[in-house]
């Protein structure tokens, strides 16, 4: 037993070929900083880190590997600030959420989660599910499935009526729990304090609240303000205890506003943000996670007959075109973007998409690009680890056909993906 162990570590030392290093060849390379890209550069990666940028086309030793990226643009891995990847919004949501247990979940997420590995996003953050993602995260820090590097809300906080309240639309008795801050559902700063603390108890990365009810809920209007100035500060406040951040959804303008004064890090949607929620996200310093693509799946989806309740259909019609009017005055206001999606109500391989909005609304594509790795990472809070390609980071890094800078859409044409030195797509 002791010789078949010890063989056992040589032959899988001997696998790994220790000191061996891998040369991507890159004909264009983005690296998150830049605002020009550079022509006929080599990343030199070891184990999990990227080790050194050069110049021209070297190919180390003969025990090394080189990877031939020549015709392809690469760019460091992408990062999504805003999915759900428990559960894609069908025509049977409603029906799979009263069906499915944890571990139907489970399955799901898991696909779901590679998915949007093989699509270039090699880092997202789920902001709120059933917690079944907090054992998602393990399962992938683990190796015991494949998926980005997650971080995760658990499950996300609203107020009574709001947007993560299970039970609206609802009749009363057929729940046999009734929701409750270990579900999500607080009122009052008490009851919030313990919901925070409840989620960092359970694992959770970061605070996900809703100032706004939502969309794809069965409450009559997303726009109202829900939670006051107190009862978000209370949120902040025991959350910095924690070290943790907290990301708001918020559609309305008063509830943004609230969300802001009261300290949060991101607002997520920002549907109706005025010119004073502007004004007030820029002074504050907090983040707009825009969602576009979502805007533009529920806008959709609402004229398919009979894919949502009539109540849904009326507010999914308005938010697409108007997300986009948002984004635009909000590009131009200068407040701080990151790139978010909300995967989930659309398919989890399609987030690209979201870069083509951004750009007919007005960004720049090398902005847009920097939105989901560069300012990505630092709202985060993991810029020294990912989001650009830098030696001493993390090897996440992908390549794609064509030139997104010349067609954001070629953004969509994954070739190549590695996260933390390995390959999980090589086309």
């Amino acid at each position: 037993m002791k010789l078949f162990f010890s063989v056992l570590f040589i032959t899988a030392a001997s696998t790994l070929a220790v000191g061996q290093k891998t040369y991507i060849h890159c004909g264009n390379l983005i690296d998150g900083i830049s605002n020009t890209p550079k022509s006929k550069m080599t990343i030199v990666v070891e184990n999990d880190k990227i080790i050194a940028i050069q110049d021209g086309f070297p190919e180390g030793t003969e025990n090394d590997r080189v990877i031939n990226m020549k015709d392809k643009t690469v760019l460091p891995g992408l990062i999504d600030c805003h999915v759900h990847l428990e559960a894609e919004i069908t025509k049977s949501a409603m029906i799979d959420a009263l069906q499915n247990t944890d571990a139907d979940i489970a399955y799901i997420a898991a696909v779901n989660a590679k998915k949007m590995l093989l699509a270039g996003f090699t880092t997202v953050r789920d902001l709120g599910g059933s917690g079944v993602n907090i054992s998602l995260r393990k399962a992938i820090d683990k190796g015991l499935t494949d998926g980005p590097t997650l971080y995760t809300a658990g499950r996300a906080i609203s107020a009574s009526g709001g947007h993560m309240d299970y039970t609206d639309g609802f009749r009363s008795d057929i729940f046999i729990r009734r929701p409750d801050p270990a579900m999500g559902v607080a009122d009052g700063k008490d009851e919030l304090i313990k919901a925070v603390r409840l989620q960092f108890k359970q694992g959770s990365d970061v605070i996900k609240i809703a100032s706004t009810g939502g969309v794809l809920d069965l409450s009559k209007d997303g726009t109202g303000a829900q939670y006051s100035v107190e009862e978000i500060k209370a949120v902040v406040e025991t959350a910095k205890d924690y070290g943790l951040k907290v990301a708001c959804h918020a559609h309305g303008a008063e509830g943004i506003k609230r969300a802001i004064v009261a300290g949060v890090t991101s607002i997520e949607h920002g549907t109706f943000m005025d010119q004073e929620c502007l004004a007030l996200a820029k002074s504050h310093g907090t983040w707009y996670v825009p969602t576009l693509t979502a805007g533009h799946a529920v806008s959709d989806s609402a004229r398919v007959p009979g894919l949502y309740p009539p109540v849904i259909a009326q507010k999914a019609l308005e938010i697409g075109p108007q997300m986009e009017r948002t984004f635009s005055k909000a590009y131009k206001s200068g407040i701080k973007i990151a790139f978010g999606t909300d995967a989930g109500v659309f398919s989890y391989d399609k987030g690209y998409l979201e870069f083509s909005y951004m750009v007919l609304a007005g960004m720049p594509p090398m902005e847009a690009l920097k939105t989901a790795t560069s300012s990505a990472a630092t709202l985060l809070g993991i810029s020294e680890k990912t989001g650009t390609i830098t030696p001493g980071k993390l090897a996440d890094i992908v390549a794609v056909d064509g030139d997104p800078l010349q067609d954001i859409k070629a953004i969509g044409n994954v070739k190549f993906v590695m996260k933390h030195g390995k390959i999980y797509k090589n086309n």
